[in-house]
């Protein structure tokens, strides 16, 4: 009985011990190497209006609709969220290619595109939904689709829009991966201070 109890009282000590070094030192020391030695931020990488109030994140998708839903012409569009762009319900369509209501919602978009932005072809995140329904980035194809738009809502010149949407292009990553984009929250945030 005596060694069962020493035995307990060991494994109830190292149980505790391992809880704090691991469930919360491991924790601390991976948030301080995330916050202050890493070249980017970890904490949702927010954006802030100059008063400081947060606007959105760098890595979440933002709806730019009216209260009726209808795209805002001076902004350009975000692909569109099977989640409605809210980050607790992240998630996809889950509907496979030949499923009625997902050909009906790409039709949709795509009628809603072409009154939108005017005849010609539609790049594929400009109809489909991402698979976590958040994607903050649209194809190089998607954002010069707009520009016209966008610089006709705003009265600027197309040249600028241009210039802007060249100037938040990111590259492939790590120079191979993936394909060039644009983040379209950052871009309409310029947009808005410019």
């Amino acid at each position: 009985m005596r060694t069962t109890l020493r035995t307990a009282g060991v494994a109830v000590r190292a149980m505790l011990v391992f809880t704090v070094v691991l469930g919360v030192g491991y924790m601390l020391l991976i948030t301080a190497v995330g916050r202050i030695a890493l070249p980017f931020p970890a904490d949702g990488s927010l954006l802030r209006s100059a008063d400081g109030t947060v606007t959105g994140s760098q890595l979440v998708g933002q709806s730019f609709e009216d209260a009726d839903g209808q795209a805002l012409p001076q902004y350009f569009q975000s692909r569109p969220s099977a989640a409605g762009y809210d980050s607790a319900a992240s998630s996809g369509s889950n509907l496979g290619p030949e499923n009625g209501d997902l050909i009906a919602s790409i039709e949709e978009r795509r009628a809603a595109s072409l009154a939108l932005d005017g005849a010609g072809s539609i790049p594929a995140d400009a109809v489909t939904a991402s698979g976590s329904g958040l994607d903050p980035d649209i194809s190089v194809e998607n954002a010069e689709r707009q520009v016209a738009r966008v610089a006709e809502a705003r009265g600027i010149p197309v040249s600028d829009v241009s210039a802007l949407v060249a100037a938040h292009t990111l590259p492939r990553d790590l120079g191979f991966l993936g394909e060039p984009r644009v983040n379209v929250v950052e871009l309409n945030r310029a947009l808005d201070a410019r």
